[in-house]
């Protein structure tokens, strides 16, 4: 559901990392990683006894992705480093959370791929999948000290599904997606690894927690519905968890469409276009998307095609004709 921005201009290393963090990062031995004491008490403060355990086997697996091993050794030589740091002095982070969401992030990227791996042997069914990949411990102590930081600064939250352009479109109308939350935000401006199958579960881990917070209506902005969506398979129900034990969290739904021009609008349920339409459903939301898509939606219009292939490859794998 998120997509990673990379930076235009690669980022200056910094030019003197804190001490703290210097102290932090391991000595290195011929051949092997060796731990220096004040980075094993780092982990052991932060992520507990069994990331101490984690660090260690890493140095001695061969099958470890060895940047991703490297920079959770030494999270200063990661090339982002300097510019995480300032982006979240920006954001108001205090030092010791950034140096320590810095230690968690890459300890979470370098233990990802094996339960990447572990998910795809042990499971067959999606979801159960994703919520193996999402056991990051990593990334769960991540969210445990960021959480504070993924309030919104707005009445209400937004969740989406269709692109980014869906969630600058949210946030313009005044809702905050995660990726404008104060880490959200951060982290969203960040590339960290080429390898996106090693930080998506760090979005699901974040995503969690930031539909948790909701205590009022969250704005739902759908340009193209998949159910095996993070949106619908993994926010969706934590929300309606939430919903449970607090009334004041609703569900708004918002069909989106894409012009002729690249301008988003939303579908009426006299499938015209306008600035606002809102459901109190899901599937009249989905509903009149998928009608407007079938019987409005111009071929030749370039930026909502993967919407309507999406809706054509769903309706026909359903035995739906159009």
């Amino acid at each position: 559901m998120r997509e990673t921005v990379t930076p235009s201009v690669l980022p200056t290393p910094a030019a003197g990392p804190r001490k703290r963090v210097q102290d932090a990062a391991p000595e290195r031995a011929v051949g092997q990683q060796v731990p220096h004491p004040a980075g094993l008490a780092v982990l052991q403060r932060t992520a507990g006894n069994a990331a101490v355990t984690r660090w260690l086997q890493r140095q001695e697996n061969p099958e470890a992705r060895e940047d991703a091993q490297r920079h959770a050794a030494d999270p200063t030589v990661h090339g982002e480093w300097g510019t995480f740091r300032a982006m979240m002095a920006r954001a108001g982070f205090p030092d010791d959370v950034t140096d320590i969401a810095w230690q968690l992030i890459l300890g979470g990227i370098a233990e990802q791929g094996q339960l990447n791996d572990d998910a795809m042997a042990k499971f067959s069914e999606r979801q159960k999948q994703r919520d193996h990949r999402a056991s990051n411990s990593w990334y769960q102590e991540l969210v445990k000290l960021v959480g504070d930081y993924l309030a919104i600064d707005t009445p209400t939250l937004a969740l989406w599904s269709g692109g980014r352009a869906v969630s600058d479109y949210a946030r313009a109308k005044g809702h905050t997606p995660l990726e404008a939350s104060p880490f959200g935000g951060v982290v969203d401006k960040l590339t960290l690894t080429s390898d996106w199958m090693l930080k998506t579960p760090m979005w699901n881990v974040l995503s969690k927690a930031f539909v948790s917070r909701a205590r009022g209506p969250v704005h739902i902005f759908l340009r193209a519905y998949n159910p095996d969506s993070v949106l619908i398979a993994q926010e969706v129900p934590q929300l309606r968890v939430v919903m449970a034990l607090n009334p004041a969290v609703q569900l708004i739904w918002h069909p989106v469409y894409a012009a002729a021009d690249g301008k988003l609008m939303e579908v009426t349920k006299n499938l015209e276009l306008a600035s606002d339409a809102a459901y109190p459903s899901r599937d009249k939301c989905v509903q009149v998307l998928y009608d407007y898509l079938r019987l409005i939606h111009d071929p030749a219009n370039a930026h909502s095609q993967l919407a309507y292939e999406g809706m054509s490859a769903r309706l026909a794998a359903n035995g739906i004709p159009q």
